[in-house]
């Protein structure tokens, strides 16, 4: 059991259902997100997706959208613009604005998110990774980069898609830049543990494609291109 599993604060401030329209006034204007985003499982059937975007259009922040076993859709995020943001992009059945912490130490990742307790370690890069890390990171951004890696990404890793449409008539795409495993997991929610680290499975049902099924720290640029209004 993880030590601070007993001393998980009481709920956050629950938003249930969807909480606006996600950004009305950037309708028109492509967003970019560049950060982590860790895909993790668990031996009780919550799914973990961790957000951890150091340059964004609202500043550095950091999301968690979580999928419980009996399906319920979980957003944590930091601010009500935030969440409207990602509500409006993605699909989730209640939306918590919560605080949102999260430290990095020695390939240690803790996080702090209303109910939830999360640490995390990560382990070697992964082949994969190797070839990621050549990927310019102008390269990485353009909408060309992911169509021709939507086809290897479908084949090997089952479940993920690095494009599609998204909420509110958007459209979204992901350019990884680096792949590391994670190898070991201590959760909580509302206090009680979570389980061991297990396969993201079934897949999450949160936007277009799901995270690769064994638990992994992507390094990724997203990019998101609003509507037209």
């Amino acid at each position: 059991m993880c030590g601070w599993v007993s001393r998980c604060p009481a709920r956050g401030r629950v938003e249930p259902g969807r909480t606006g329209t996600g950004g009305a006034g950037r309708r028109g204007r492509t967003l970019r997100f560049e950060g982590w985003i860790a895909g993790l499982g668990t031996t009780s059937g919550t799914r973990v997706v961790l957000g951890h975007w150091q340059r964004s259009p609202f500043g550095p922040f950091s999301d968690v959208m979580l999928e419980r076993p009996d399906g319920e859709r979980l957003l944590l995020a930091p601010s009500r613009e935030t969440a409207e943001f990602i509500d409006g992009t993605y699909a989730f059945d209640t939306v918590r604005v919560v605080p949102v912490r999260v430290g990095v130490a020695d390939g240690v990742w803790t996080v702090a998110a209303g109910p939830l307790r999360l640490r995390f370690v990560t382990g070697r890069r992964r082949p994969l990774g190797l070839l990621l890390r050549a990927v310019p990171a102008a390269l990485a951004r353009r909408p060309v980069w992911s169509a021709l890696t939507d086809g290897p990404a479908r084949l090997l890793l089952p479940g993920v898609r690095t494009r599609g449409s998204a909420g509110a008539g958007r459209r979204e795409w992901y350019g990884a830049r680096d792949l590391h495993a994670v190898r070991a997991l201590c959760a909580s929610f509302d206090g009680a543990g979570l389980g061991a680290l297990a396969p993201v499975d079934p897949p999450v049902r949160f936007g277009f494609g799901s995270v690769p099924g064994r638990p992994s720290l992507t390094r990724v640029t997203t990019t998101v291109r609003l509507a037209d209004g």
